[in-house]
């Protein structure tokens, strides 16, 4: 996967199944930790996602630089990089210009 310090369209918006999308907007919000992004996933999507799901995007996304990770005790707290929320910008535009017309 092409990294976003090169390009940050390039993998920003990885739509598989919207889980970056997803989590991208939850971090908007807030800071989270892994069992709180699986908890609003599960209200939004009606299915709880596996940590075999979530916890590969997450090591992605903070890989790419689109997150933070900070312990705090045994728990990490995710949180959106200066970088991440850029991208997010990209992904909602994207998102729009895709399914604007669906509904």
């Amino acid at each position: 996967m092409p990294s976003l310090k090169r390009n940050p369209d390039a993998a920003c918006c990885d739509m598989r199944g919207f889980l970056t999308f997803l989590i991208l907007f939850l971090l908007s919000k807030k800071s989270m930790h892994g069992q709180e992004i699986a908890d609003e996933l599960e209200k939004r999507k009606g299915e709880r996602p596996s940590p075999g799901t979530i916890y590969p995007a997450l090591k992605m996304m903070h890989e790419q630089g689109l997150i933070h990770e900070e312990k705090k005790g045994k728990t990490i707290v995710y949180s959106l990089t200066e970088q991440g929320k850029q991208s997010f910008k990209v992904a909602k535009l994207k998102f729009v210009r895709t399914f604007m017309d669906v509904i």
